[in-house]
């Protein structure tokens, strides 16, 4: 019980910084009007979404979110979504920090860059421990097992990592760990990865959550500034430290249960947005939406509720619909709906993503598509069909996604 206790006070006394600033240009045109943890993912939820709940579900309730690019739909969504959930006279608060630019020839160049600029947060508040988050990935954590394995390591630095298969992991930092899981290498997006001593079909990589002693990430992050790098966490800071042999470990992010990796994604390309959402509609999802010990917060507006009519003409499969969706003698089938999609009579939507007031018309045709807010589809239209005709008009990824963007005139 003192043990928990005086974990419940190290939370109350550690401050998370979540990375929001990336320019996103691999989930272009999705990223052109906002920064990537707007997007939409999973219907209801922005990307943003998954780690701040992680945040209030493991009690660490004083948030710094770093944004730049396109902040405008991500500053709104906190105000309404997130910030009500805090009471700042108990401390608690989630704070969106604009670009710095103490630099007077940049904005952020680099991770690393951005939390030097902001390095006032910390003189201010003089946090004992420091998360590092990203914005944009899919998962459920519980920070405060992180922190107690970190505490009980006398670690400077704790990486959260995952097993992953070695193919996938060229876009990852790869890390090699001893039997006690200090790392001894580090390795940013090698293009041969090292796989695992009893496992050569997989790899352990960084999953780009950090807890920090705080004067050591003061320290790097000062030392770094002066140095010609990237200014990049997992290019610079990480293996100069490893190598230094400075104490940082990993933290195995396994199921408790099984023992088995939890889920994480990277959403990083449209690809892979694309199949993450697809995921979500599987019939036992790895990702559970419905999970009640971990909900995941949102602000989801003043919708009325989902809506079908013409039930002789209506097929729904295997799909979300968010508030406000009708279906009026449409097929829908392995599809996600945002807040507002209207589907007219003997439209047919398969393996797609709406965004926010799509409305599809009659007759009309959508496999494998995601259309962005707004974007309206006119009677018989098809999309993802063709994709040498799709390219005349729309982005089509190596995948065979199709995205259709923002304002985007069909005919």
């Amino acid at each position: 019980m003192a043990a928990k206790r005086e974990l419940s006070g190290l939370m109350r006394r550690t401050l998370a910084m979540v990375m929001a600033g990336g320019q996103g240009m691999r989930l272009y045109p999705l990223t052109q009007r906002r920064a990537k943890p707007a997007v939409r993912f999973g219907g209801d939820y922005r990307m943003i979404d998954f780690t701040l709940s992680n945040c209030v579900n493991s009690s660490l309730r004083r948030i710094h979110i770093l944004a730049q690019f396109a902040a405008s739909s991500l500053n709104r969504h906190i105000r309404r979504g997130w910030i009500p959930m805090f009471c700042e006279e108990l401390g608690e608060y989630v704070n969106l920090v604009p670009p710095q630019r103490i630099a007077a020839d940049r904005f952020y160049a680099g991770t690393a860059d951005a939390i030097y600029q902001n390095l006032f947060i910390l003189q201010e508040e003089r946090p004992s421990r420091v998360f590092l988050l990203s914005g944009d990935h899919a998962y459920k954590m519980d920070y405060a097992r992180m922190l107690s394995f970190h505490e009980q390591c006398g670690a400077e630095l704790t990486i959260a990592c995952l097993k992953v298969p070695r193919q996938e992991a060229t876009d990852l930092g790869v890390v090699a760990v001893d039997g006690m899981w200090r790392i001894v290498e580090f390795e940013e997006k090698p293009s041969q990865p090292r796989s695992l001593p009893d496992d050569p079909d997989h790899c352990l990589v960084n999953m780009g959550v950090y807890v920090w002693n705080t004067a050591m990430l003061v320290q790097c992050v000062c030392d770094d500034a002066t140095s010609h790098t990237s200014h990049d966490f997992g290019r610079d800071i990480l293996p100069r430290l490893v190598a230094k042999g400075v104490p940082v470990y990993a933290y195995n992010f396994a199921d408790p249960k099984t023992g088995q990796p939890a889920y994480w994604r990277d959403i990083g390309t449209i690809d892979s947005y694309w199949q993450a959402n697809m995921d979500l509609a599987e019939v036992t999802p790895e990702l559970d939406l419905y999970d009640r010990e971990w909900p995941i917060y949102t602000y989801k507006g003043q919708h009325p509720p989902a809506k079908t009519v013409h039930p002789e003409l209506t097929s729904i499969n295997q799909s979300l619909l968010s508030g406000g969706c009708i279906v009026s003698g449409a097929t829908l089938a392995k599809s996600i709906l945002s807040p507002g999609v209207y589907l007219h009579r003997g439209a047919e939507v398969t393996e797609s993503i709406l965004m926010d007031g799509v409305e599809v018309g009659r007759g009309a045709r959508l496999h494998r598509v995601i259309a962005d807010e707004g974007v309206t589809i006119p009677d018989g239209v098809q999309i993802g069909l063709d994709h040498e005709q799709d390219r005349k008009q729309f982005t089509v990824t190596d995948g065979g996604i199709v995205v259709v963007p923002q304002r985007a005139i069909l005919q």
